[in-house]
């Protein structure tokens, strides 16, 4: 496996998994089950007030090929291709939605060493096309995410970012919407052994001239429980814990309360998930 920048992707995504993963506002049910022959077969359920979404997954693997298909209530059907490592460090996916004809996208991931590169096209008469560059090492990296529409002869995105890390930190600052935000953040391992972090991002708008701080932070009361909590400077706090009650099944409870407007009632979300 390459060792390297990784992908633009990944400038501040430590951050924002503290941040956002397993936070659910809704009643979310997941299970897995595997075939003899290894096909995956994925149903999931959400409960969003009234309305339910439900949707199906079928993952298929040979080799260095893994397809994803997937159906909705909508209708919806989804289709991603992964090749993985057609060529050292390479990686080709192709992904489509029926019945949106303008869905088609092909895209390429490279990793290196000293740099990570993806670039997308959309397979239509006039595509979209993404490119996003990553260059330095696993301690610091700076890179650029764009995106220019053919049809319009514009770009539709421009981003850059760069971060810094080492064995207990993670810093990132990064400049998004086509220079309208400014988004900082900072991660920190406070404790390995129980999986202690606590992180804090701001984003600055420069039209609305509005700042959103955010604080989290994560313990692993046990190896299979874990309590995260979050705090903005709008007085939105969520908690949660979870559960692995056996190997790759999860049960999470989460909660959000308004301390700006303690008479609201609170929300709360329920989610599981069930592996074999």
């Amino acid at each position: 496996m390459v060792k390297g920048p990784g992908l633009y992707s990944d400038i501040g995504k430590k951050i924002r998994d503290l941040l956002n993963r397993g936070y659910q506002g809704d009643h979310k049910f997941t299970i897995t089950t595997y075939s003899p022959t290894g096909v995956a077969i994925t149903s999931s359920g959400t409960k969003k007030g009234d309305l339910f979404l439900a949707d199906v997954n079928t993952q298929l693997k040979r080799n260095n090929v893994t397809a994803d298909i997937k159906v909705d209530t909508s209708s919806n059907l989804s289709t991603t291709i992964v090749v993985d490592e057609p060529a050292p460090g390479l990686k080709a996916l192709l992904s489509f939605k029926v019945p949106d004809q303008r869905s088609g996208k092909l895209e390429l991931q490279y990793l290196h060493d000293y740099a990570g590169i993806s670039t997308s096209i959309g397979l239509t008469a006039n595509p979209v096309v993404n490119f996003s560059g990553v260059l330095g090492t696993t301690s610091a990296a700076i890179g650029t995410d764009v995106s220019f529409d053919t049809k319009t002869r514009d770009f539709t995105k421009y981003n850059a970012g760069i971060s810094f890390s080492n064995a207990d930190l993670i810093a990132a600052l990064t400049l998004n919407d086509k220079g309208e935000t400014l988004n900082a953040s900072y991660y920190h391992t406070m404790k390995l052994l129980t999986s202690t972090s606590v992180g804090a991002e701001v984003n600055h708008n420069f039209s609305t001239n509005v700042n959103t701080i955010t604080v989290g932070t994560q313990h692993a009361l046990d190896p299979l429980t874990t309590v995260k909590a979050r705090v903005n400077n709008f007085g939105k706090a969520n908690a949660l814990i979870q559960h692995e009650w056996r190997p790759k099944s999860l049960f999470t409870i989460s909660g959000e309360v308004d301390t700006k407007a303690v008479d609201k009632s609170a929300k709360f979300g329920l989610a599981l998930v069930l592996k074999p």
